[in-house]
């Protein structure tokens, strides 16, 4: 990719409105200064003082933020969160995002509001150490009339967006937003906007899901295809395999492989590999997938072929891998930097 290929895209991304369907979740950061430890005098345990709280949003949430970095024309949360204290958090969390619009995001009382509670304590010259997590997350199915309100905005929604984001995060099947009628309602709106990019990505797996643009990774596509190879065979398989899921699909797909890179492959295009870039210090990966699924997604929908979007995925992931501590994004001047700079 040229530094003028790069501009073009980024003109194009300002113009795009997309949505994001799915599990929003809310990081809360707990900061930790161990200077300030004491013993309860109640237990005799240790007490962890915090002296900052940062909320950011996370999951599908974090797949927005990574959106709202790259400053496209606007955005829809399609999603839910509780009438709770943390809802609250969550919403104020997006509402700072540029561009963002909630009027599509729910709040109910029908649903808590799914957290990431993330202690972290700064020791000055190390990476934060993060604690035990405290997660809250809903256990129970996903109430019809949730559902059917998801539903509603989906098909609201779909004739003016140029890209939709389908992000299943949820604990259990069936507690979260994509449900089996919301991934009814994708597939009907696929069918009826055959222009539109529509990108899936599911920890529990893409299987049941309509033919769309797949992204996984390495263990989620050997699930999906039915392998059980060893991971050098496997990585061997996945080209071929890759290519045969795109032509059966009629879409892309993508399979990212941590620090190899990712894969990818279109009907009538066989797969190309993209690797990482190299590492420059301490990482953290854990938000690097919802980063690149964001990436993909924009670059696809602004007119980025196979390889330009996967270049693209890569630098971003890189630019937030380094990012410790926090939900990171890769707004543009990193991306360019990432890309085209030799003093990298």
């Amino acid at each position: 990719m040229t530094p003028d290929r790069f501009d073009a895209l980024i003109t194009r991304f300002r113009t795009l409105r997309l949505g994001v369907i799915g599990d929003f979740s809310l990081d809360r950061y707990f900061d930790i200064d161990p200077a300030r430890a004491e013993t309860s005098i109640e237990t005799g345990r240790p007490v962890h003082n915090v002296t900052r709280v940062r909320c950011q949003p996370g999951a599908a949430g974090n797949i927005m933020q990574n959106l709202a970095a790259l400053g496209p024309a606007a955005l829809w949360p399609i999603g839910c969160c509780g009438d709770d204290g943390e809802g609250f958090e969550l919403r104020r969390a997006l509402k700072r995002l540029d561009g963002v619009q909630l009027d599509h995001f729910l709040q109910t009382p029908a649903r808590l509001t799914f957290t990431y509670s993330k202690p972290l304590v700064h020791t000055p010259g190390r990476p934060p150490e993060e604690l035990s997590r405290l997660d809250i997350k809903n256990w129970t199915p996903t109430p019809p009339t949730v559902e059917s309100a998801l539903i509603a905005s989906l098909q609201n929604l779909a004739p003016q967006l140029d890209a939709l984001v389908v992000m299943d995060q949820a604990a259990a099947p069936g507690t979260g937003v994509i449900s089996r009628g919301v991934l009814a309602a994708i597939a009907a709106i696929a069918h009826a906007h055959p222009r539109l990019i529509i990108l899936a990505d599911s920890r529990h797996g893409l299987g049941s899901y309509p033919p769309l643009i797949f992204k996984m990774n390495a263990s989620e596509f050997a699930l999906l295809t039915d392998r059980s190879d060893i991971p050098g065979e496997l990585f061997d398989h996945i080209p071929g395999g890759a290519t045969e899921l795109a032509s059966r699909n009629g879409h892309p797909v993508f399979i990212t492989l941590a620090e190899r890179g990712i894969i990818g492959a279109a009907p009538g295009v066989r797969a190309v590999h993209v690797p990482a870039l190299p590492v420059r210090g301490p990482i953290d990966i854990v938000v690097a997938g919802d980063t690149v699924t964001a990436m993909l997604t924009l670059a696809l929908a602004a007119g980025a072929n196979l390889r330009e979007a996967m270049e693209l995925a890569q630098a971003a992931a890189s630019v937030v891998v380094h990012q410790l501590g926090t939900t990171g994004v890769a707004p543009p001047a990193e991306l360019r930097k990432r890309l085209f700079s030799q003093a990298i």
